[in-house]
């Protein structure tokens, strides 16, 4: 797999993305330091051995991009809301916000892709998956 450098590398990394998305003044700081901790949890979670490693992490980055996506289009919606003098109602955006945090975190009703990926990884990264990669979704949604 790695060694033990590029191990701590990505962790470091890992727990960088938590502290900007957590220290975040605006929604698209927060999603930079989202994007910053699925790109380094991706390479600790590949193992060139174990088949079902390379189709968890493929699963995990498809189920993140997807939720990313999501995100910066409520985002976006944000800003024209501002600009547009209330037009775009605001329980909508938010209730948008909550379902792409909750699908970023394997939250339900959105942990149908949880149960899979979990069966593909190692007890440390299925460790981290169920700690630590949690930490940053779940401040956001206390934010809302």
């Amino acid at each position: 797999m790695f060694n033990n450098s590029s191990k701590i590398l990505f962790l470091m990394m890992m727990m960088t993305g938590t502290l900007i998305t957590i220290t975040s003044n605006s929604w698209l700081g927060a999603w930079m330091g989202l994007e910053i901790n699925l790109l380094s949890f991706i390479p600790l979670m590949s193992d060139t051995n174990n088949l079902k490693s390379t189709e968890a992490s493929l699963k995990y980055f498809l189920t993140q991009a997807l939720a990313s996506i999501v995100l910066l289009f409520a985002v976006i919606l944000m800003m024209l809301k501002n600009n547009l003098n209330n037009e775009i109602n605001e329980s909508f955006i938010s209730m948008i916000l909550m379902s792409t945090l909750l699908l970023k975190s394997g939250a339900a009703p959105f942990h149908f892709w949880f149960p899979n990926l979990m069966e593909g990884l190692t007890w440390m990264n299925a460790l981290l998956l169920m700690t630590w990669q949690k930490i940053a979704p779940m401040m956001l949604i206390s934010y809302l």
